[in-house]
């Protein structure tokens, strides 16, 4: 079966697209007052409050407290409180809660958790001049004044496509999963070509995995007709010369192969299940590598690995020794290791908490700073626009398993970044 086959887009995961999220370890609990089925208690005053929009009650309510977790590693010590506002993980408790947070006095909105509970947000935050740090990784809810922060595919496809860009090979293609998550990624490509001043990609959507359908698309894709078509007819042509040069020349032909694809990156999404499949129909249609360098979401990495025909793949992530030190202040904080979302909110806190600090404000033009920030993951940059760059590094599938082959930039002035 396909890895993201049936996802839907609900709630933020890490470094894939938004998904049911798995149940995360929470560390130890931090009292925060509830907007759902009672009276707003009133947030901090002034327009430097900091709202935090969590799902407190309902199914993703563990998930809510570790991102209030993650979000107090960054404020403590700052003097300013988070003011922690429930939203039940439903667009129309989003809205409630933002409501809630402005009238309080909030200068910015840290969350919310999913892409639809962002939407229900970011036009009661505009109405008042509040930006919104939002946690979910759907670009498509980026504007001004409004960041999804959440890892996805628009900053692993950019990162991918500029270390592409580097080694000469720019034209690339992809062929994904017709679903939510294989149309985002090939969205996040084609922004990601266009931001670089690559060609359009190549994109061919599936909504089968067995051999017949794979394989008429990787026949298509790779051109396989076109490239081959010619050199069958010069060598038939040579052949029926009936002459020993002719047939010399058949066998010259033969052994020339055929033209390379018309791509030098494929960015595929499959699971161990296929992979092997689907790299042996490339084979057949001499779709050879490394010439095509193999592409992939980071979150099928560890699926990739097990999966014969990935190695040489490459995906983009964050360093994980970036993350050491994140982990380290939450651990001594909440006696236990943060699940992965809690670093997008440690994140969105300490773009605040900078902000603050400055006494800078929370304004469009002061967010997005030009040196961006570091996170709990790295380098993030918070753009105008309201897209989001993040310092990742590109990885390798290999034998023994994946191997980080660029680093993390640690600075926009740096490679990748």
């Amino acid at each position: 079966m396909l890895l993201f086959a049936g996802l839907a887009l609900s709630a933020c995961n890490y470094l894939g697209m938004e998904q049911r999220p798995a149940k995360p370890m929470i560390g130890a609990n931090v009292e925060v007052p509830t907007t759902r089925g009672k009276t707003n208690p009133a947030g901090p005053g002034g327009a430097t409050g900091v709202a935090l929009l969590v799902p407190l009650t309902g199914p993703r309510a563990e998930i809510g407290q570790a991102l209030v977790n993650g979000a107090q590693v960054a404020m403590d010590g700052t003097g300013t409180p988070l003011a922690p506002r429930d939203t039940g993980g439903t667009p129309e408790g989003a809205a409630e809660a933002a409501r809630a947070a402005i009238s309080g006095g909030a200068g910015v909105i840290i969350g919310p958790l999913s892409s639809q509970e962002t939407a229900a947000v970011a036009p009661i935050a505009a109405a008042a001049g509040v930006p919104v740090l939002a946690f979910t990784n759907d670009g498509q809810r980026a504007s001004p004044g409004v960041w999804p922060l959440g890892i996805g595919p628009s900053q692993q496809m950019y990162r991918l496509a500029g270390a592409l860009q580097a080694q000469g090979k720019t034209r690339l293609a992809a062929l994904l999963p017709e679903n939510d998550v294989g149309r985002a990624m090939a969205d996040g490509l084609a922004n990601a070509a266009s931001a670089l001043g690559l060609p359009t990609p190549q994109v061919k959507l599936y909504g089968g995995t067995d051999i017949k359908s794979l394989n008429a698309m990787v026949r298509e894709l790779s051109d396989y007709a076109n490239r081959r078509g010619p050199l069958e007819a010069q060598r038939n042509a040579a052949r029926a010369s009936g002459t020993a040069e002719g047939r010399k020349r058949a066998a010259q032909i033969a052994r020339s192969g055929i033209p390379p694809a018309p791509f030098d990156a494929l960015l595929i999404a499959e699971s161990s299940d296929n992979m092997e499949m689907l790299t042996s129909l490339l084979s057949y249609y001499d779709v050879d590598r490394p010439a095509v360098r193999l592409l992939g979401p980071a979150s099928m990495a560890a699926d990739a690995t097990r999966a014969a025909g990935a190695n040489g793949l490459w995906y983009a992530a964050p360093d994980p020794a970036a993350r050491a030190a994140f982990e380290q202040a939450y651990n001594a904080r909440f006696g236990s290791t943060p699940p992965a979302i809690a670093g997008v909110a440690f994140d969105a806190a300490s773009i605040a908490r900078v902000n603050l600090a400055s006494g800078n404000g929370y304004s469009t033009s002061a967010l997005a700073r030009p040196e961006g920030y570091m996170g709990a993951d790295g380098l993030v940059v918070l753009l105008p626009d309201g897209q989001v760059r993040r310092g990742l590094g590109i990885f390798e599938i290999q034998r023994g398993g994946p191997q980080m082959i660029e680093p993390a930039p640690q600075s926009v002035s740096a490679p990748g970044a």
